[in-house]
């Protein structure tokens, strides 16, 4: 959802932040000469915003000002050689006590920040201000004014003295604040031009994961909500939550067949483009090497495909492609097939988002495999709104004319299975993948119990999975209770199955 302002300003007006991602959620930036505020608890990648903000600004010949009450300019520029930035072009100006002062002749002249006096402070600031001219301005941090005004009143008149002396010398501004003063405290929000929120959240087991969130923004648009954020050696990554709504463009909604004739039939004549393709079944029946069967077609038409493997190593997965028929490491190597291996335990929902729009966008897949759903679930387990975001996903990947695939592996082999996620409601087409026992052998069927865009067929075949690739059965006319694991031979002679031994 976007949040819209009076007016969105003009390229011209807006100074960037350095960071793609967030000048994506503002919508080309922050406006120039306006004060800003930056919160969230220590550890939430304030600091690295706000350098990336004034390291934007030098790129483009502008005059940039760090003041800092909390860190020294050594510990600043030690964190940007982490990230391999050079500060060249940043002023820093630092309102801590040099260490000659701490000798006990000069106690009455310490410049440290819980005792100094708030004129004193501003007016030294005000100085470098003077001094540099700057164009934008970071000063890290307001908890320090806070503990120094020790008053609200104090405290907000202090804040609007500040905004005024910043707007008469033209500057953008980003207050730093790091929530540790009062909880409860919310009067630069009133006096900010914007007020931008980052959260960290540790689950219970991998990486803790940072959100990014626009509270408010006057007279310019922004698109609101939670944002995925990763800081990673580079700088603050900022995922966009990804709407669905912005991205239709208009494609051919061709019929694509998958290269198997018997397959096609059960299909009615094969998948549309633009539509996405939902294989259940249990583990081991087959559910990745069917979606390598529509990859290796993709391919062969001369289109770009990407697959995001959750459950299984690319190796393992690449080596068992081999013994289909399907060569999965040259397909790589041609460029024409992007193989990435997904760690559920690293990967943030918008972060993975991010991944599937790069594989569109800039590598112009035309086919997207996800395997698994199981795997997407455990990247985000105390995630509320999983449907949400498989909506959004697939939404997306549909206006854009991307056929994709989807596999959810069920409890269970045979008898009644469920699905630890039920998105078929939201799939196009759900591809049905069952072991049954015949004649004292384990085999496997599929059929298609749903697909939106056309007939298929309402029958169950074989499927069989051999050195010579996917083979796909007549219907299987002769049973009943297939789909219960346990058939019962209703024809007149030997129970057959579909595919003949060779």
């Amino acid at each position: 959802m976007m949040s819209t302002g009076e007016a969105v300003p003009a390229l011209s007006e807006l100074a960037g932040s350095g960071i793609e991602g967030l000048d994506d959620v503002l919508i080309g930036g922050f406006q120039r000469n306006r004060l800003y505020l930056v919160e969230g608890e220590p550890g939430t990648g304030k600091t690295t915003l706000a350098l990336q903000f004034l390291i934007e600004g030098a790129k483009h010949n502008e005059k940039c000002l760090y003041i800092t009450l909390a860190e020294t300019e050594d510990e600043l520029r030690t964190g940007a050689a982490s990230h391999g930035w050079d500060l060249g072009g940043i002023d820093i100006f630092e309102l801590l006590p040099p260490e000659s002062l701490l000798d006990e002749k000069q106690q009455q002249s310490l410049l440290y920040s819980s005792d100094l006096e708030l004129g004193e402070t501003t007016r030294l600031a005000f100085e470098a201000i003077e001094r540099i001219s700057p164009a934008r301005v970071v000063f890290d941090s307001l908890s320090e004014i806070r503990l120094l005004a020790q008053s609200s009143l104090r405290y907000r008149r202090q804040l609007l003295a500040l905004k005024h002396y910043f707007a008469r010398h033209g500057a953008t501004v980003l207050f730093l604040d790091d929530l540790t003063a009062e909880a409860t405290e919310r009067t630069v929000h009133s006096i900010a031009h914007g007020v931008i929120h980052l959260k960290e959240v540790a689950p219970e087991y991998g990486a803790e994961r940072r959100r990014l969130r626009v509270v408010k923004c006057r007279s310019q648009a922004f698109r609101g909500g939670f944002h995925d954020v990763v800081v990673a050696r580079g700088g603050l990554q900022v995922f966009p939550r990804l709407v669905a709504s912005e991205h239709h463009r208009n494609f051919g909604r061709e019929r694509l067949q998958s290269g198997i004739a018997e397959l096609d039939t059960l299909l009615g004549g094969g998948l549309e483009r633009g539509s996405s393709a939902l294989i259940l079944g249990p583990s081991g029946a087959g559910k990745s090497l069917l979606t390598l069967q529509f990859l290796k077609q993709a391919v062969s038409r001369g289109e770009r495909a990407a697959m995001f493997a959750f459950d299984e190593d690319i190796g393992l997965l690449t080596a068992r492609a081999v013994h289909l028929g399907i060569d999965l490491k040259g397909m790589q190597e041609s460029g024409a097939l992007t193989l990435m291996q997904v760690d559920s335990a690293e990967l943030s929902p918008g972060e993975f988002a991010h991944k599937v729009r790069n594989c569109v966008e800039e590598h112009q897949a035309l086919t997207i495999v996800i395997d698994s759903l199981n795997g997407y679930q455990m990247a985000m387990p105390d995630e509320n709104f999983l449907l949400l975001h498989m909506h959004e996903l697939l939404m997306y990947l549909n206006r854009r004319g991307i056929s994709t695939f989807l596999t959810v592996a069920q409890h269970g082999l045979v008898g009644d299975m469920r699905s630890p996620v039920d998105v078929t409601y939201l799939s196009d087409t759900v591809l049905l993948l069952r072991f049954f026992e015949a004649h004292g052998r384990m085999l496997r069927a599929l059929s298609v119990i749903k697909k939106r865009t056309g007939n298929h067929e309402d029958t169950i075949r074989e499927l069989r999975i051999t050195g010579l690739g996917i083979q796909v059965g007549a219907p299987l006319t002769g049973f009943q209770g297939v789909m219960r694991g346990v058939p019962i031979y209703t024809g007149s002679r030997t129970p057959p199955t579909s595919l003949q031994d060779e």
